[in-house]
């Protein structure tokens, strides 16, 4: 990777058993941890940043703001946690990973930002804890490595690990909103809903203006990932010195028009790059970046890379999820034997349910799994209490569902891998993870968490913001734009809305991907093209998470009864 964050708990020793310190940009070295960063835009403002005194050092390694606009962030906790301690972290905003030795051989630790939004994978097999940004890297330090079967169902099913797994059982995550210590895990509790009464609309389009104004400080030239939808264009609307937008999709795509559309009404340049081979394919300039745990098929951009000519990338992910409720369970009528959203909460939600739809789960493609591999599980019963299994661990963090609901979706996150490709090749804003925005979430209740808060916040901040609306949701009404959705699918005269993205099958036979990524699997060519573009994703990481100790699955081959 062009930007990566590793280390060990112990002396530049232990850190030479692993990596050589050519590898990094900086190596630091004290009583507690030794750690590595590579990283060209070290001590941008906004960015990675590294500071060390007599009494200890920091590195914070991605999008990083210090609560007093201190220019090296990393100086700011290193001298803060000095006497405030952990609470320190509580005060930091950005999207990061921050390593902090304080001088003292047990003073060490590990943090991400509340929400995980950058992972930081670690192991204790090697007889030393060694952690890092790079899931491959940290793997390849396990001596006998074992291949995690039921993180790789989970992901070969639902398209994510959940919680702290990954595809090798000895490799973890570190917990959503904790840190890692020489000897423990230890919670923070910064991401902790608690509900209260105030103006949600005011209080979010303020904290919108300050979360934005806050990352227009990124340098160099600067370009936004740009839908029709509703997340992005608030960004093109606040940071006004955006030079282009990208969309990928068909030049004549409803999608592509409306994002045209809100670039001229921004005076933006816009790109569309066409959903050819580039869009599917999933090269190790992809993989890498799924660390295993998550599809790659999110790097919707990732082909087109090298047209992409910007210092600093905004994008919306993860917006609906933190501002307009897409975790949380909606109530429904019944149209026509088709289940259509009212946009009130459902009172008496199934999470199970609620979240295998979230996932993006089929039933009937997991069966088809199961009979061509030798899993020998029954697939509805594994994810039902894997997911409930992962409910349960959340529940700390929330006392009602439709919280519970949100946080397992937040700490599971499908797309981030998104973010993880964008921010390797630019300085990369993340506005969800703004730490205002982030209490904003935790103390707004979920029947305010919703597009039309959402929408009213951003009203406030540009009157024109919704001048062009998405093309699929003409009106202000959830329940008249999922209607008129259905009838236009159902009427031969009327054209349907076009969905946002390219469609995986056609590509995926366009460009015959079956022989060229599947050749050996034949028995695996009739599943849907994401489940095989899941597989594809495995074997490739597994292969360059475990290098020589690559060891066969059994599990994928087909069962002895199709033998022959």
């Amino acid at each position: 990777m062009n930007r990566e964050l590793f280390g060990v708990f112990g002396g530049i020793e232990a850190f030479g058993r692993f990596r050589s310190g050519d590898e990094f940009d900086e190596v630091l070295t004290g009583p507690a941890i030794t750690v590595g960063i590579r990283d060209a835009d070290l001590g941008t403002q906004g960015w990675s940043a590294q500071y060390a005194s007599d009494d200890g050092y920091c590195v914070i390694w991605g999008e990083i703001y210090a609560p007093d606009d201190s220019a090296n962030a990393a100086r700011w906790l290193l001298e803060r946690y000095e006497t405030d301690g952990r609470d320190a972290l509580s005060a930091l905003n950005g999207s990061y990973v921050a390593v902090l030795d304080d001088g003292t051989s047990d003073g060490g630790f590990v943090a991400t930002d509340p929400v995980r939004s950058r992972e930081c994978f670690y192991t204790d097999e090697p007889g030393v804890r060694v952690f890092g940004t790079d899931a491959a890297e940290v793997s390849r330090t396990i001596t006998e490595p074992t291949v995690n079967r039921n993180g790789i169902l989970e992901f070969l099913h639902m398209g994510v690990t959940l919680g702290e797994k990954t595809a090798i059982t000895e490799l973890h995550r570190l917990p959503l909103d904790s840190r890692l210590t020489p000897a423990s895990v230890e919670s923070l509790d910064r991401f902790v809903y608690q509900p209260r009464e105030f103006d949600y609309a005011g209080e979010l389009a303020d904290r919108l203006e300050r979360a934005l104004q806050r990352r227009s400080v990124l340098p160099g030239r600067k370009g936004v990932l740009l839908s029709a939808g509703y997340d992005s264009r608030i960004i093109l609307s606040q940071v006004t010195d955006i030079d282009h937008s990208y969309t990928v999709g068909a030049p004549n795509a409803q999608e592509v028009q409306g994002a045209k559309q809100l670039a001229d009404q921004y005076g933006a340049s816009h790109t569309a790059f066409p959903p050819d081979e580039r869009y599917l394919r999933p090269d190790e300039s992809k993989i890498r970046y799924s660390n295993g745990i998550k599809e790659s098929l999110h790097i919707h951009h990732a082909g087109y890379t090298d047209e992409i000519d910007v210092d600093t990338m905004y994008h919306g992910l993860l917006s609906d999820t933190f501002f307009r409720g897409h975790f949380t369970a909606q109530d429904t009528v019944d149209v026509l034997d088709k289940r259509i959203p009212t946009g009130r909460l459902d009172p008496d939600p199934d999470p199970v349910e609620v979240l295998l739809e979230k996932f993006g789960y089929s039933r009937e493609a997991s069966l088809e799994l199961a009979d061509r591999t030798s899993f020998d599980v029954d697939p509805e019963a594994f994810v039902r209490e894997a997911l409930a299994d992962e409910i349960d661990s959340r529940r700390s963090h929330a006392e009602t569902i439709q919280n519970t609901l949100t946080c397992v979706g937040i700490a599971n996150q499908p797309s981030v891998p998104f973010h993880n490709h964008l921010s390797d090749q630019f300085i990369t804003s993340f506005l969800a993870t703004d730490r205002e925005l982030i209490e904003w979430h935790l103390q707004t209740p979920p029947a305010h968490r919703t597009t039309d808060t959402f929408l009213q916040a951003c009203e406030q901040l540009d009157d024109e913001i919704l001048r062009y609306r998405p093309p699929d949701r003409p009106y202000d009404s959830t329940l008249l734009n999922e209607i008129e959705g259905f009838v236009r699918r159902k009427t031969p005269l009327l054209p349907a809305f076009q969905p946002p993205w390219p469609d995986r099958e056609t590509l995926f036979e366009q460009y015959g991907f079956d022989q060229r990524l599947l050749s050996d699997m034949a028995y695996v060519h009739q599943l849907p093209a994401r489940h095989k573009l899941r597989l594809t994703d495995l074997r490739g990481w597994l292969e360059r998470g475990l290098g020589p100790k690559k060891q066969p699955l059994p599990w994928l081959t087909p069962p002895e009864s199709s033998v022959g």
